[in-house]
């Protein structure tokens, strides 16, 4: 059995969306598992120089995870993956690899099934702990992951996501020990107000994403902890041009229009145009 799965990158958060929204870039990784060819693990493109190769990485962790709990037992597996996702760079790399595994552990289990994105979703927070990000790698498109669920949505076919990506790293882990464990209460309306706008913006009013973009929450800590990324989101954001943390950071996301071009962040970055994507994991089955 061969079977390939591809997976997109992710926006979560996007300003006030802490912990819920989620958007899929057309930036994917492809994972390719092959029970009759010589087990092992290969990578090729961003992070192939360090990812592990023993089968302690995570879509092979939640492979064996998923089918676990479909109560199959694996046999040995080639899995070749080819990485177009930044690492540690707020584009959902780690959800992208959970998702991968999982869908390819289900599938493993029994190749005739369809896989239902919802489990996907569940299973993945489980294992990588951030269903925002899992939402919208999963369905595609533009996703809220609240308590019982996920919500998708479809962009507003204008939206123009710039991505810009900084040399330096950061975990989520690392960003969220930043953030107060407290908050005041009109910063918690604010972000009610915004998240709100944002719903609005990011399917019916992409005119309003300046406006809604804005955060009280969880930004400026984690801007601050790299200048450089918070230099170059005031410069934007002095331009009115809409842009927001892409998850945790340091990477930048910002939107554009004809009249409105995202300026080159300049040398020590990435400036890359994915475009949204309407789907989420695929797979390919040969």
């Amino acid at each position: 059995m061969r079977i390939t799965v591809r997976v997109p990158a992710t926006s979560a958060n996007l300003g006030a969306g802490f912990d819920c929204f989620g958007l899929a870039l057309d930036l994917c990784n492809e994972v390719t598992l092959d029970t009759e060819a010589e087990p092992g693990v290969t990578w090729e493109g961003e992070g192939a120089d360090e990812l592990p190769t023993d089968g302690s990485d995570l879509i092979s962790r939640a492979i064996a995870t998923a089918a676990g709990r479909e109560g199959a037992e694996l046999s040995p597996f080639r899995m070749s993956a080819v990485n177009r996702i930044p690492l540690e760079r707020g584009l959902g790399s780690s959800s992208a690899a959970a998702v991968a595994g999982v869908v390819l552990g289900e599938l493993l289990a029994d190749p005739s099934r369809e896989v239902d994105p919802a489990t996907v979703v569940e299973l993945v927070a489980q294992i990588e702990g951030h269903p925002d990000n899992a939402a919208a790698c999963a369905y595609g498109g533009f996703t809220l992951a609240v308590e019982g669920g996920v919500v998708r949505l479809d962009p507003h076919p204008s939206l123009r996501p710039v991505v810009m990506i900084p040399q330096a790293r950061s975990s989520t882990e690392a960003s969220r020990r930043a953030l107060e464990d407290r908050v005041p209460r009109e910063d918690a309306v604010f972000n009610l107000q915004q998240s709100a706008l944002t719903v609005v913006a990011m399917t019916q009013r992409p005119d309003l994403l300046s406006w809604a973009l804005r955060d009280r929450l969880h930004q400026r800590p984690r801007l601050e902890a790299v200048p450089e990324v918070l230099s170059v989101y005031l410069e934007l954001e002095g331009a009115r041009l809409p842009v927001c943390l892409s998850g945790a950071g340091p990477t930048l996301i910002a939107f554009e229009s004809e009249a409105h071009p995202v300026p080159d962040p300049g040398a020590g970055w990435r400036a890359l145009r994915p475009g949204v994507r309407a789907l989420g994991f695929e797979v390919f089955a040969r």
